[in-house]
């Protein structure tokens, strides 16, 4: 193998330009394909950051109407009681689920305010004692929630940057007060993201889908809640998935569990106790969704009487809308793919061409290592490694080339680009497998050559 290695560069490098253009077909081939992987890649690991977050596995389970949120400036929904403690303990207690908080949450808040400085667009969130670790904030600034300020009802709250700038933009905004509809608030400190990734905007769709991201958070303690709207209302929650490829399956479980607080679902016979509800979404990992749920019921958790929607718990799917979104963005580059595979071929049927003419050069010398007792088999390997040789460095050379073509698109473009490293082996492993498949009918034809026959020609 090393001795037919040797004679394979050898005569490649022998005739350089001969073999560049033989090996141009199997580079352009190669390039395209990494350049149209790593396009995918890097739009569908931009997707799923972008819907997902960098590693965090949040699902927000909330209350909708249909398809539709449900907002409580609306008045609390009839039929819907407040989540148990039993409810809860049940859902911290999953095995896919690391962490969990359950808020409240208004969207549109007229009166959050320093002075004349207004809060013109930003949500208030009323959070427990796990919202911050389980949605990814830090205090950057001052101080966090602490168990005497759900105690003793403090009237302390956190704002976000966003919300600090608008509120206070001469700065240092710990230990002032402000006012939550006339309600006079302590800031105790400033939180942000830990991670800081922020979703790339290329369209109007993602606008649409990320806008809510530059709004300002004020977050108080849950047992603030009533002193600022008068009373309690049904919480949501956020559920921290142990990995991205459990997000579904614990929203789905999570949304049963609180549904055990929606009388529509009480009164359809979907009632019970926590346990009960955390042994069916135990068992319902093992089996889809639609066989775990009661006859009449949609699978997706959405509950219907006299044919209009009521409000029920649902949990925001986001991993099946990236899955979605990535079948969508990939289905255009699956064409370009059949096309780079086409120019693949070509590069096959080039290399096929100058190996048979190879061999016809080479005659005269397969006739004289017949004679002195070379086998069919030799012979055979001699033109098959040569053969493989030409396309792998071929396939070498194009994933190089696609490596800079991704990069130059990248750009150009904007479009994001993440390399593979598995597809650069299978790359070049594949352009071996061309080399070798290409190469067989002129090493047979090599093998089969009569001895005399071939010393004879000239």
């Amino acid at each position: 193998m090393i001795e037919n290695t040797r004679l394979a560069l050898q005569g490649i490098f022998s005739h350089k330009m001969r073999s560049f253009l033989t090996m141009l077909g199997v580079i352009i081939g190669i390039a395209s394909i990494i350049a149209i992987v790593s396009t995918i890649k890097g739009t569908n690991d931009l997707i799923m950051e972008n819907l997902i977050g960098a590693g965090n596995n949040n699902v927000n389970i909330t209350l909708r109407q249909g398809d539709s949120m449900y907002y409580m400036e609306n008045g609390i929904p009839q039929g819907v009681r407040q989540v148990s403690q039993e409810q809860k303990e049940a859902i911290r207690g999953m095995d896919r689920v690391t962490d969990v908080s359950f808020y409240t949450q208004r969207t549109y808040v007229d009166g959050i305010a320093n002075g004349r400085n207004v809060l013109t667009s930003g949500s208030i969130y009323g959070v427990d004692s796990h919202y911050l670790a389980t949605v990814g904030y830090e205090v950057y600034q001052g101080r966090p929630f602490v168990e005497r300020d759900y105690q003793e009802r403090l009237k302390v709250l956190l704002l976000d940057e966003i919300a600090a700038g608008q509120l206070f933009p001469e700065g240092d905004a710990v230990g002032k007060t402000m006012e939550i509809r006339s309600e006079p608030f302590l800031v105790a400190g400033l939180i942000r993201k830990k991670n800081t990734s922020k979703p790339v905007i290329q369209s109007l769709q993602d606008y649409e889908t990320y806008a809510s991201a530059d709004t300002g958070i004020v977050l108080i303690p849950d047992a603030d809640w009533p002193i600022v709207f008068q009373f309690d209302e049904p919480e949501n929650c956020v559920a921290r998935a142990r990995r991205t490829e459990d997000m579904s399956r614990v929203g789905r479980d999570v949304a049963q569990i609180m549904n055990q607080s929606v009388a529509g679902y009480m009164e359809e016979g979907l009632g019970g106790s926590a346990e009960e509800a955390a042994a069916e979404a135990m068992e319902a990992e093992a089996m889809e969704m639609e066989e775990g749920l009661a006859e009449g019921v949609p699978a997706d958790g959405e509950s219907y009487a006299g044919g209009a929607a009521t409000v029920t718990y649902k949990a925001e799917d986001l991993l099946e809308t990236a899955r979605n979104r990535q079948e969508l963005a990939a289905s255009t580059n699956n064409l370009l793919l059949w096309v780079a595979a086409v120019s693949l071929l070509v590069g096959g049927i080039g290399v096929m061409n100058i190996m048979l003419v190879s061999v016809t050069e080479r005659t005269s010398e397969i006739g004289l290592k017949k004679a002195i007792g070379a086998r069919k088999n030799r012979i055979l390997a001699q033109f098959l490694t040569e053969s493989a040789v030409l396309t792998s460095m071929g396939g070498i050379l194009g994933v190089i080339s696609g490596i800079i073509l991704s990069k130059i698109i990248s750009k150009v473009s904007g479009t994001p680009t993440a390399i593979s490293i598995p597809i650069i082996f299978v790359a070049v492993a594949f352009s071996m497998g061309v080399g070798i498949l290409f190469g067989l009918l002129p090493s047979i034809k090599a093998a089969n050559l009569d001895p005399i026959e071939a010393l004879r020609r000239e």
